[in-house]
């Protein structure tokens, strides 16, 4: 079945960026010039998403303000005449009428229950979960590489994107252990687990923010128990589901960014911003000038 839904969790409350995200949601941080929920919503729609759902929680009206239409700000553009790059963008940037649907997730209860949350409106069909708050720079996107790879194995495929890590450091992620290999960068998952003890993880492979996953997941989540954090780990509803339908990883092509965090937010806009032509040279030459101080 075609893979027509995602579900974007953004009802964290962003406390590795704070202050900045006091008053303002971090997936409206913006690396260059688009904000962090931007460039998922482009990388689901590069990948022939066709329906967009927002996990939301308080203070995050804001998100669903930027898919919507700005009449006013339309009218003051075009009524200056000398803005049609901006309104093309705009326009560009815009979903389809009746493409995006919002939901609340009412307690911080974690990202298992997140995207329980959702499951009225992705149905019973296989469905693909995006983290806004990790990017993969690349052409074609993370999501785009997945899919393909789940219409290669057939029906009834769970899919996640995995990256190497640091041995030291598998104990502050998901890991995954790995069984057969496929060719290319797409093997079978054996086994997973959350956050692993050091030097128990069965290898160094992360379990990244992208997943395809099949509808059976919502009734392990809706009886899942809280895991590590005290919180309902998606991880966890995935190794229940792994008892009855086949897991594969994707080493996926990318360099991916983790902005949750504030290193990585600075990293990204200077990975994202050297690779727009447009801005290039200008920012190599204001790096060049604070290195030299």
């Amino acid at each position: 079945m075609k893979i027509r839904k995602a579900v974007f969790p953004v009802a964290g409350l962003g406390t590795r960026v704070l202050p900045a995200t006091k008053a303002m949601p971090k997936e409206m941080l913006t690396i260059v010039d688009k904000p962090l929920i931007q460039y998922v919503f482009d990388e689901a729609r590069e990948a022939g998403i066709e329906h967009f759902i927002f996990v939301t929680g308080r203070n995050k009206g804001v998100i669903e303000d930027h898919f919507d239409r700005m009449f006013e700000l339309d009218t003051t553009l075009a009524a200056r005449g000398n803005k049609k790059a901006e309104i093309e963008i705009l326009a560009r940037d815009q979903p389809a009428a009746g493409a995006t649907s919002f939901t609340r997730q009412q307690a911080p209860l974690g990202l298992g229950h997140a995207v329980w949350c959702a499951r009225d409106i992705v149905g019973n069909e296989p469905f693909a979960v995006v983290l806004p708050d990790e990017l993969v720079l690349n052409t074609p996107g993370c999501l785009a590489q997945m899919i393909e790879a789940a219409n290669k194995l057939g029906e009834k495929t769970n899919v996640i994107a995995v990256e190497e890590v640091p041995a030291d450091m598998t104990h502050q992620y998901g890991i995954c252990g790995v069984g057969k290999r496929l060719g290319g960068n797409m093997f079978e998952v054996d086994g997973m687990v959350e956050k692993p003890p050091k030097g128990t993880a069965p290898s160094n492979l992360s379990i990244t923010g992208r997943y395809i996953l099949q509808p059976e997941i919502f009734s392990i989540l809706e009886t899942q128990e809280r895991g590590a954090g005290g919180e309902i780990q998606l991880t966890d509803a995935m190794i229940g589901l792994a008892r009855t339908q086949s897991f594969y990883g994707v080493e996926f092509e990318g360099e991916r960014h983790d902005c949750g965090s504030k290193a990585g937010f600075l990293r990204a806009n200077i990975a994202f911003g050297m690779a727009r032509a447009d801005l290039r040279d200008g920012l190599r030459a204001e790096m060049k000038h604070y290195l030299e101080k």
